[in-house]
């Protein structure tokens, strides 16, 4: 009986506002924010090349009702010569019905005539498309509503950024969430390519608000570098889970469902998360930094923030050439039906939930510099093995080795983005993660539109080749980063016994704190 009054006690709204403060429950919250913003990003992966598809034919097969209805208007009749017995014969719709009453057709007639009937419908995704130049075509226009997401949100970061140092975290990631749950329902609704577009366009404003404050949130109550890499990788896991729920999650909807449904779904999520965010953060206050941070241009100058954004750009933008590509690749080359278009990129999911959770603390031990040389290698290696594939099985392996390296990369920069901060310029890191989501949207916005246009022009083999070639050969300048030098400025207030913080150099051997004493820690490894 204890327990059943205790339970009817309960209340879960009180126990929100009691555990605000709590650093798990902010990581919760950042981590639905992530998820569905990722499950938006990639749950239109399998749906929109399709959908497009279906719709230029469908506009082409009423296109050419419209002109055999306008032909054979009721009562038109139209002078027909003919070149074998020299007479004039007139033609309506009732002596075309005699004339098929007397004159049965020949079996070639009436096979030509089922085969132009057949060219008129929509063509049936599960069969290899009759119009191969065509579906060429959807590349650029897929690449492009896919890229206008990640350009509107390039575009955005920087006001966000140094907007978060100004008001906070709480009210932009809720301004986030209101604009992630329109975009969702105006994907759920829209059926043509300009409104799809709006939809894609206008997620980036919300993810760039979600993304930047909910990053720069965690590395304000992280002070810890070890406990910062941990409580980031678990947010990376919720993208993580994301990416890998979107794409077999659309396609299995938009498959046996329709196109509404899984857009539906997500906006009854988004409202979750945003009721939650209600009741904890409470947006509506605002509390700005205590201190001013960086300037932005000045962060950007720092070359060893862009080495970090630069792997964060060119990892990510090998899955983002593949996104609108590899499904018109497979229906091209492959004859994949609907949700055989999301299930190819599960393998990499997979690896991606995998890759984050294990590297968000080992990549702390073995050297974040490392994890990521070694992870900007195994993205080129692996995409280049892509186009090997003949069939949906052939893509597991390479796919896995894809998401599973990005995973690597994502989990040992972003926490170095915030210790890089720690040591070089002040401890304020909205415009640090501002700069972080602009090196992942370049990844996002250049990789479907120079994609689509290069698939079109020289094949998507040779997109892959190129793409790993590039990431290849941008792997060891991670090596800049094994031991970055700190201001000297900084240095001395880190070594001020009366400063709290502490911050680390990374070392294979050991943990080397900067602060009240030098003395190696050595990590424990059981």
């Amino acid at each position: 009986m204890g327990r059943l009054d205790a339970l009817r006690q309960f209340n879960l709204l009180k126990w929100l506002r009691e555990e605000r403060q709590s650093r798990k429950l902010i990581l919760f919250i950042v981590f639905v924010a992530l998820l569905l913003d990722n499950m938006l990003l990639t749950v239109v992966v399998p749906i929109i090349p399709s959908y497009l598809y279906n719709l230029d034919e469908s506009a082409d097969v009423a296109l050419r009702n419209n002109t055999l209805s306008q032909q054979d208007a009721p009562g038109s009749f139209h002078s027909i010569v003919s070149l074998y017995d020299n007479t004039v014969r007139l033609s309506g719709s009732n002596a075309t019905a005699r004339t098929t009453e007397l004159v049965p057709p020949t079996p070639a007639a009436a096979a030509a005539a089922a085969a132009a009937a057949a060219a008129q419908q929509p063509q049936n995704s599960s069969d290899c498309p009759q119009s191969t130049s065509k579906l060429l075509n959807e590349n650029v226009k897929v690449g492009m509503l896919f890229a206008s997401k990640a350009t509107v949100q390039l575009l955005t970061n920087p006001f966000i950024g140094p907007l978060t140092n100004r008001i906070g975290y709480q009210l932009p990631i809720f301004i986030g969430f209101c604009i992630m749950f329109l975009s969702t329902i105006m994907f759920a609704f829209s059926s043509s390519y300009a409104l799809l577009f709006l939809a894609r366009s206008l997620q980036g404003v919300g993810s760039s608000c979600s993304s930047v404050a909910g990053m720069g949130m965690l590395a304000s109550v992280y002070t810890d570098d070890e406990e910062r890499g941990h409580a980031i990788g678990i947010a990376l896991g919720g993208l993580a889970l994301g990416v890998l729920v979107g794409p077999p999650f659309g396609s299995v909807m938009y498959e046996f469902v329709g196109k509404t449904a899984p857009f539906l779904i997500l906006a009854f999520l988004a409202v979750f998360d945003g009721a939650l965010q209600l009741f904890v953060l409470q947006p509506t206050k605002v509390e700005p930094e205590s201190q001013k941070g960086t300037p932005l241009l000045t962060l950007m100058k720092d070359p060893y923030i862009l080495i970090a954004a630069g792997a964060i750009c060119f990892g990510n933008m090998a899955i983002a050439m593949m996104e609108p590509t590899l499904p018109i690749w497979m229906m091209e080359t492959m004859c994949a039906r609907k949700w055989q278009l999301g299930v190819a990129f599960l393998p990499a999911s997979i690896s991606y939930l995998i890759g984050t959770n294990i590297f968000g603390t080992l990549a702390h031990k073995m050297g974040r510099w490392l994890c990521a040389l070694i992870g900007m290698m195994v993205v080129g290696i692996s995409v280049i093995c892509v186009p090997f594939a003949r069939d949906i099985y052939g893509l597991i392996l390479p796919n896995f080795g894809v998401g599973f390296a990005i995973g690597m990369v994502d989990s040992s920069m972003m926490p170095i983005m915030g210790y890089l901060v720690d040591l070089r310029h002040v401890s304020v890191y909205g415009s640090v993660y501002a700069i972080a989501d602009v090196a992942f949207c370049m990844g996002f916005a250049l990789g479907p539109s120079i994609g689509g246009s290069v698939a079109e022009s020289i094949g998507f083999p040779w997109l892959m080749t190129i793409i790993g070639v590039v990431d290849i050969f941008f792997a060891p300048l991670c090596l800049f980063l094994r031991n970055p030098p700190g201001q000297e400025e900084k240095i001395a207030i880190l070594m001020d016994t009366n400063c709290s913080m502490k911050t680390r150099s990374y070392s294979t051997q050991g943990t080397y704190y900067q602060g009240e004493n030098m003395d190696p820690e050595y990590d424990d490894y059981d």
